[in-house]
């Protein structure tokens, strides 16, 4: 952040914690990132395919290796 805010909270950040403020909102952002909260939504056509499914034919006719 160009301002020196901490994204957080909006406290001024510390360097020691750039670009956050504190240990805290270092821990807070992370948790959402394993949360998976900081997602790209993608297409419905995306979703992971069934490990079980059998896999698609290719159009070109030829197996994959």
């Amino acid at each position: 952040m160009a301002d020196g805010k901490c994204p957080e909270c909006g406290k001024p950040r510390q360097a020691r914690f750039a670009p956050f403020c504190s240990k805290r909102c270092q821990q807070i952002d992370l948790g959402r990132w394993l949360k998976g909260s900081y997602v790209i939504p993608g297409n419905p056509d995306e979703a992971p395919a069934d490990p079980g499914a059998p896999t698609p034919a290719r159009p070109d006719g030829e197996d994959e290796e």
